[in-house]
């Protein structure tokens, strides 16, 4: 038989699957996939429902159905002052991933440069190479994550043709400033290329932090696509809805990408999340005051136990450094023993890099769960913990 694709026969299955798998079968409560235990708002679900009875079952248009996008317009508007055309520069797709898939192959030809930032999510780098591009990476260093200017501007040149930014950032919880964002546009614009978006945790913010668009900044309208995603803003990762903002002038090829991935997504779906960006604004506030509450909750209990605790500005997640508890082998090595004996599982932060000398001393938790299972989380972790330190105790002795 003659070989198949030589990229995709390289890349491991992801390390979502393999540790909640492991969970699984270890019976571990899974703080690590970044999904919630909980179901989002009733009346964006029963919205759904309703759809699916209602005629909603058929092929909606393939950029989307026009209660959604005018739905993304009209939240753009709202949230960051962004005047959009529903009909002409709005595309949903089926899932956030898909959005991001889409928008690289708008603009990436086989030979051009995309720059990427390390820690990254785990599918940015195998669809740059996919599309025959050529990845420059830069990375972003624990524990403030502050952007390293040298380093991106020399990661820019001649070939660049887009930059991929995730803000608010996963693993990181770091939410890019405003003087970084300036620093990202005055390169984009000095190369004139493009940037995509990943902005899926967009509402979730804490501590006064607020997420800005890139595309709100002066003359990145029609250089940017910004992807939102409802799994993450309405708490319902299955339902797998994206959606994508950009200028006519990009919304073309993004479609015409979309047409070839997907073509359309659910209509009843579609219809349940476009009320749900309809509502009030205390929805949205208390979906970030509400995972403050958790983070906080996950954190200090984390801190009670000796982890080194990152700061978390946006997002499901924290980073921790686990060398304070005397653990010597690496983060793959933690994460594995701490689902097999403690019963919990995070996941090895060195899984979103790609270049080599990542460090390896940390591991991500999501606190998108329900207190009581934070709580029995860290309880299991607590006597985990006063077990080792027994045994070393005994081996002491």
């Amino acid at each position: 038989m003659k070989p198949q694709n030589d990229l995709l026969s390289a890349t491991g299955t992801t390390i979502f699957t393999v540790m909640s798998a492991l969970a699984t079968e270890h019976g571990a409560i899974n703080l690590g996939q970044g999904f919630p235990d909980y179901d989002g708002p009733e009346d964006v679900i029963e919205a759904a429902a309703a759809a699916l009875k209602d005629g909603r079952n058929q092929y909606p248009p393939m950029s989307g159905h026009p209660d959604l996008r005018q739905a993304v317009a009209a939240h753009n508007r709202r949230f960051y002052g962004l005047e959009v055309d529903p009909n002409a520069e709005v595309i949903v797709t089926s899932g956030a991933t898909e959005a991001i898939t889409a928008c690289l192959m708008a603009v990436l030809n086989p030979g051009d440069e995309c720059v990427l930032i390390e820690p990254l999510y785990d599918t940015y780098l195998p669809v740059v190479k996919l599309l025959g591009a050529i990845p420059k990476l830069v990375r972003l260093t624990p524990p403030k994550w502050e952007l390293p200017r040298a380093e991106l501007a020399a990661a820019f040149g001649p070939k660049t043709k887009a930059v991929l930014l995730n803000t608010p950032m996963n693993p990181t919880g770091k939410v890019f400033t405003s003087a970084e964002l300036a620093f990202i546009a005055d390169l984009i614009e000095r190369h004139d290329c493009y940037a995509i978006c990943d902005e899926v945790y967009e509402h979730l913010t804490f501590d006064g932090w607020k997420h800005i668009p890139l595309m709100t900044l002066p003359r990145m309208r029609e250089r940017c696509m910004r992807i939102g995603s409802a799994g993450k803003t309405f708490s319902l990762t299955g339902w797998k809805i994206g959606y994508v903002t950009c200028d006519r002038s990009l919304a073309g090829n993004v479609t015409k990408a979309h047409q070839n991935l997907t073509f359309t997504t659910p209509p009843n779906l579609q219809r349940g999340i476009a009320v749900g960006l309809a509502k009030p604004d205390s929805y949205f506030e208390g979906l970030s005051t509400s995972l403050q509450a958790k983070r906080d909750r996950l954190a200090a209990g984390l801190a009670r136990l000796g982890f080194g605790v990152l700061p978390t500005q946006g997002s499901y997640f924290i980073t921790t450094d686990f060398r304070p508890l005397g653990f010597n082998g690496d983060d793959v090595a933690f994460c594995r023993t701490l689902t097999v004996e403690a019963k919990v599982t995070a996941i090895p932060v060195t899984a979103f890099y790609a270049s080599a000398d990542a460090p390896s001393h940390y591991a991500r938790f999501a606190f998108c769960k329900g207190d009581a299972v934070l709580d029995e989380a860290l309880a299991r972790m607590e006597t985990w913990l006063a077990s080792r330190t027994g045994e070393a105790r005994v081996a002491a002795g």
